[in-house]
């Protein structure tokens, strides 16, 4: 049997004709389905569901705009020398000596939309207790006001909430209301759902909660703007914002880098950074920044063509990845949006609901935006100032002794002989945080530790102490329990207890 597509039964004249008239199709269509939405809505709501449908409007056109593959592979070319510097550089440049009046420039924006439900908790990701009692929020709020109170500064904290995030964070946040601090929180868009098959929303009314959902980082420039927060900060004499993602605790401000910023004579103000590190195999699918015609531009997994995903995971051809700390300039962020010119990549990320309905949720990434900025760069950092809490496994590395916890940040033990961190795999039993939790007494000395893998059923007693490579093992039926005192050194346990040197 032979399969007929459209371009089979359409003249190849007509074709980008009738391509044209169906996306016109699709846009009208969408049109009146969101305006019936938004008739759903409340007098309360119906403003800012309008302010959301437009951006969505937006995106969709884009959508449909787009034909073949996001990236052309032979049109990037190798970046300039001076389009990422060392940070060592800045470290070394003269920069201005007041401290505060940099400081008093800068606003901290933390992404907070997202939920802890990877790790098995309810709630904004922000509020799961990472280290000594204190949550991601805790610590970013101890981090800023310690650098305000330390150099007589006034950094405001912002959070970028989604509709997921919003309520509970906003209850968290009576705890600091009698602290100095200055909190702003703004909310993410709130997109419709697509059905993958018809292109039109799933959403039957406003309240069916998982017809929904928050459009990616990339939000952040037209959200800012909507809630009026842009405006307020630009008033407020703020001329840059660092945005990290709250789950990051490397990433604290960084004077060196904020100093090179405000040193800048105006006509050669970098208007974007984009904090980079050198890649790793566990880093392969991080994106990075590429040269391709003739700007910057953050290159994801997802935009790369399957001939050449092989070639984009090379430590080699591409060494640095994305860390998402960024320094953006408020005002290049305002005239961008006041001329429409802020150009990212559509991203089309499928999901499957429950009752196997497939649809698609088009989202964008803040880094994108790189490629129109001015002056745009990237700065290789450390390592140390990339530092997510993604899993159980993350997790029990900023709870052990490698790290110090000092005023929100933490830092590498002195007493670690080697800089890089441990590579630790815990299996499915320590998945959710409660479980992960259960399974230690003590969270083990992990200071002289290279590797550790531990599979199945494992608990861990109290003082337990993990040096060069441990592999521990429990197989279906079996369990082990690591005594208290224990001291494993380049051991495999394996599901009888016994312990081999390998």
């Amino acid at each position: 049997m032979t399969t007929l597509t459209v371009a089979d039964l359409v003249p190849g004249g007509a074709m980008s004709e009738f391509q044209e008239k169906l996306r016109q199709q699709h846009e009208e269509s969408m049109c009146r389905e969101l305006d019936e939405l938004v008739a759903t809505a409340g007098d309360a709501h119906a403003q800012s569901c309008k302010k959301d449908f437009e951006g969505f409007k937006r995106l969709f056109h884009r959508f449909l705009q787009v034909k073949g593959p996001a990236v052309d592979w032979a049109k990037i070319s190798r970046l300039p020398e001076e389009a990422v510097v060392s940070y060592e550089e800045m470290v070394t440049a003269e920069s201005p000596a007041d401290v505060a009046a940099c400081l008093n420039k800068l606003a901290v924006v933390k992404l907070n939309g997202g939920l802890g439900t990877s790790m098995g908790c309810k709630g904004p990701k922000s509020l799961i207790s990472v280290r000594n009692e204190n949550t991601f929020l805790d610590l970013t709020v101890k981090q800023i006001e310690h650098l305000n109170k330390t150099y007589d500064a006034d950094v405001p904290l912002v959070l970028m909430n989604s509709f997921n995030t919003d309520q509970e964070t906003k209850k968290i946040l009576q705890k600091y209301k009698h602290h100095r601090l200055k909190i702003h929180t703004f909310n993410q868009s709130r997109y419709p759902r697509i059905n993958k098959e018809s292109l039109l929303p799933i959403a039957k009314s406003l309240e069916s909660a998982e017809a929904w959902y928050p459009p990616g980082h990339g939000d952040i420039y037209a959200s800012l703007a909507n809630s009026g927060l842009l405006r307020r900060l630009l008033d407020d004499g703020k001329e840059y914002i660092f945005v990290s993602n709250i789950d990051n605790l490397g990433a604290s401000v960084d004077l060196h880098i904020l100093r090179h910023l405000i040193g800048q004579p105006a006509d050669r103000r970098c208007e974007f950074v984009m904090e980079v590190t050198d890649k790793t195999r566990a880093d392969v699918k991080g994106g990075t920044l590429i040269q391709y015609e003739d700007h910057l531009r953050l290159l994801e997994i997802a935009q790369v063509p399957k001939a050449h995903v092989d070639e984009f995971k090379s430590v080699t051809k591409f060494k640095i990845f994305n860390t998402n700390n960024l320094w953006i300039s408020l005002s290049a962020i305002k005239r961008l949006l006041d001329a429409n010119a802020m150009d990212m990549e559509v991203i089309v990320n499928p999901k499957t609901l429950e009752g196997g309905l497939n649809v698609i949720q088009l989202e964008t990434a803040v880094g994108a935006a790189v490629k129109s900025f001015r002056n745009a760069m990237g700065v290789n950092v450390p390592r140390s100032r990339f530092l997510p809490v993604k899993t159980s496994s993350d997790l029990l590395l900023v709870m052990s002794n490698l790290y110090s916890l000092d005023a929100g940040s933490l830092t590498m033990s002195e007493k670690r002989e080697f800089p890089t961190t441990p590579h630790v795999k815990l299996g499915s039993c320590f998945t959710k945080v409660q479980d992960f939790l259960s399974r230690f007494d003590s969270i083990p000395d992990m200071l002289e530790l290279d590797h550790l893998t531990v599979s199945g059923d494992v608990t861990f007693g109290k003082n337990v102490s993990l040096k060069g490579t441990v592999i521990i093992i429990a197989n279906h039926g079996d369990r082990i329990d690591i005594p208290a005192g224990a001291m494993l050194e380049n051991k495999i346990v394996s599901g009888n207890l016994r312990i081999l040197d390998h």
